[in-house]
């Protein structure tokens, strides 16, 4: 309470008590104790208004007890039921959770992993990738400033993600891993790992690495064989022992005919091999018929080429290659789709012989654009030039309707720079992205799409894609998302077939611990996207002739269905619309491979390093006798005494008013008791 404050109180005391005085004292000139005791009510009750009105303010302090977070966090994937640990890890969650020391030291929040991080619900040992990092990232950002040790319940096995022994450096605090399995070696041959390229070219020999591992002592013979259906394409024999416990294995197989061709990799296996799963791997290739090739043209050197160029070839079945204007028109027969960059005096010849040709482009614009060269090399849009550069961000147009494009967070995304000035239109153009400025979106196209005799184009205005490409990795950890939407603008380039009301996009073939979705994107007659419709896939196994029919869920701009319960096998689908009679079909194949199936053995050595390192302890799951104790008694772990200081004003205090009515009530009875009144 500051000093003006006091002040005003001693003066309003002062008053009140004048005031009474001269009421009940001086005005009657009577001492009587019914008189002090009156004056004394009126002082209350005056002083009681007077520091409502000052509404002095006073620190209310609070104390409590935070008892130190334990965190517990469970491997939910297959691989802990394949290693048979699956009711040993439900018994010993049990155990924890009802265990009176720790929940009367800890506040135990439980949570389950596999790819991702959730909270515990029920313990099903039936996800498909495990992913450890991903709880020291969750957890360093929820309780990185907090006591929250963690128990770490896994085999330590890990299919997915960075290494987490290097992401749990940055937690901080003390890991307690629980080992699942055992440290019994078993002799075991596995494939290790198998490289192959997702395409390949008609007529041509795609490369195969493969790498074998023994686990053992003695020298033991195998046989290494791919095979097709029933025909065995390739057979090496091969010898291992204790020194030379992996094998390389390097071959070609051609490519005859076009499709995906699903093959079969398998190491024949030992008498006394117990896990024969991880002895096999099965794969595919999609042999295509030809490539898209596509010319990059520039008359300058920016970062915006090489990510266009990395986006591009992220999908084998497309090339691309940056040259200068008169590099193109040496080789202009070679491509079948241009992208000008930021076009200036030098394109003229260029933009000739595109008409001619008539030839897909996609045109980026920007502050290095020659403007006035520009506006004459073309018809379709004329820009206004100012000389003057603006940053505009982007924003999704959730009614685009051409191709399928997904909201990369796009609103997040750091700006491109042009031509502040406003441009017009020729011809009716297709908006993809809106500028955006402050936050306020614009009704001006930064990306956009158009179709002029039976010729495709796309246009963005604005330079600095590059950067795009960058935040998306930061956001995702991939480049992928980017580079599939660019791979769509090409895809959109390289066809000219009609658009369709009803467009699905899926990939041919799938490995059996990939995602299986689909998405689908459906529109009205007058081609704006429809959030009623009602989408509905048949989804038909081709060995079984087993069926399912699932509906899709709107997701944003497009809908979508999760197939990832189906089990490896040749299928064919039907997506159709309910209300309307348009439908389409395809077909694609999932592998048959569990990741999570091809361990013998918990990952001992990293997770009794990972305690080590967080000055924890490790404990095998048939051992854990000590931990509660361990916890209960770690000195590192205390319980907070913390307080809050809330300021709060005299207003609030709803007592006061009960005392000003009761002091005023007294006052009043009394003087109608005496006849005062």
């Amino acid at each position: 309470m500051n000093t003006e404050t006091i002040l005003y109180i001693i003066l309003a005391g002062i008053i009140a008590l004048s005031l009474a005085l001269f009421q009940y004292i001086y005005k009657h000139r009577k001492r009587s104790k019914t008189y002090v005791l009156l004056t004394f009510l009126r002082f209350v009750s005056l002083f009681s208004v007077f520091l409502l009105v000052i509404n002095p303010k006073f620190n209310k302090i609070t104390f409590f007890n935070e008892k130190p977070n334990l965190l517990i966090a469970v491997d939910n994937t297959e691989s802990v039921k394949y290693l048979d640990q699956d009711q040993k890890t439900r018994d010993l969650v049990e155990l924890l959770q009802k265990d009176e020391g720790l929940n009367e030291r800890f506040d135990l929040k439980l949570f389950s992993f596999g790819k991702d991080v959730n909270n515990l619900e029920a313990l099903s040992f039936d996800e498909k990738q495990t992913n450890p990092t991903v709880v020291f990232e969750r957890f360093y950002q929820v309780y990185g400033n907090s006591i929250a040790p963690l128990i770490l319940i896994t085999d330590g096995n890990q299919t997915y993600g960075n290494d987490y022994e290097f992401a749990a450096q940055n937690y901080k605090q003390a890991v307690f891993p629980i080992i699942l399995g055992d440290t019994t070696r078993y002799t075991d041959l596995k494939i290790e790992q198998l490289n192959v390229n997702k395409y390949a070219y008609l007529k041509n020999k795609f490369p195969i690495e493969i790498i074998a591992v023994y686990n053992g002592v003695e020298e033991v013979s195998t046989q290494l064989t791919i095979s097709t259906g029933n025909t065995v394409v390739f057979s090496e024999n091969l010898t291992f022992n204790k020194e030379q416990s992996s094998r390389l294995v390097n071959l070609s197989l051609p490519a005859n005919r076009p499709g995906v061709h699903s093959y079969k990799a398998e190491l024949k296996p030992l008498a006394n091999e117990k896990n024969t799963v991880n002895n096999i791997k099965n794969f595919a290739v999609e042999v295509i018929d030809r490539k898209t090739h596509v010319a990059i043209v520039s008359d300058i050197i920016h970062p915006d080429l090489g990510a266009l160029k990395k986006s591009i070839e992220s999908n084998e079945q497309r090339q691309a290659s940056i040259l200068k204007p008169t590099e193109f028109l040496n080789q202009k027969d070679d491509f079948q789709q241009v992208i000008l960059y930021q076009p200036n005096q030098n394109f003229k010849l260029v933009y000739d012989e595109i008409q001619t040709l008539n030839i897909n482009t996609f045109t980026i614009l920007g502050p290095k654009t020659n403007w006035l060269e520009f506006n004459r090399l073309q018809s379709f849009m004329q820009q206004t030039v100012t000389n003057q550069y603006e940053d505009f961000q982007p924003s999704l147009n959730s009614n685009f309707n051409v191709f399928i494009v997904d909201d990369l967070n796009f609103s997040d995304f750091p700006p491109l720079q042009t031509e502040f000035g406003t441009a017009t239109f020729s011809l009716p153009i297709e908006i993809i992205l809106y500028k955006t400025v402050n936050g306020i979106q614009l009704n001006e196209p930064l990306l956009w799409s158009y179709e002029v005799n039976q010729k495709r184009a796309v246009v963005l205005n604005g330079e600095g894609i590059w950067r795009w490409r960058a935040q998306s990795y930061l956001d995702k950890k991939s480049f992928h998302d980017f580079d599939n939407f660019i791979g769509k603008i090409i895809q959109y380039l390289d066809s000219n077939q009609k658009r369709s009301r009803l467009n699905v996009s899926y990939e041919s073939f799938y490995n059996g611990n990939d995602n299986v979705l689909l998405t689908a994107q459906f529109f009205n007659r007058t081609y704006e996207f429809d959030k009623t419709a009602s989408l509905e896939i048949t989804v038909k196994n081709k060995e079984s002739e087993q069926s399912q029919k699932l509906p899709f869920i709107l997701k944003q701009s497009n809908y979508q269905v999760d197939l990832s319960g189906l089990e490896a096998g040749d299928y064919v689908f039907t997506v159709k619309a309910q209300e309307e009679n348009i439908s389409q079909s395809g077909e694609f194949k999932i592998l048959d491979y569990s990741v999570e199936q091809q361990f013998l053995n918990a990952n001992v050595l990293k997770l009794q390093n990972l305690a080590t390192l967080s000055q924890g302890t490790s404990y095998f799951i048939n051992d854990t006798d000590a931990l509660v104790d361990q916890l209960i008694k770690d000195e590192r772990f205390p319980t907070i005494q913390k307080s809050t200081k809330k300021v709060v004003p005299l207003i609030d205090w709803k007592f006061l008013l009960a005392f000003i009515a009761l002091s005023l009530s007294a006052e009043w009875f009394i003087r109608k008791y005496n006849g005062l009144i």
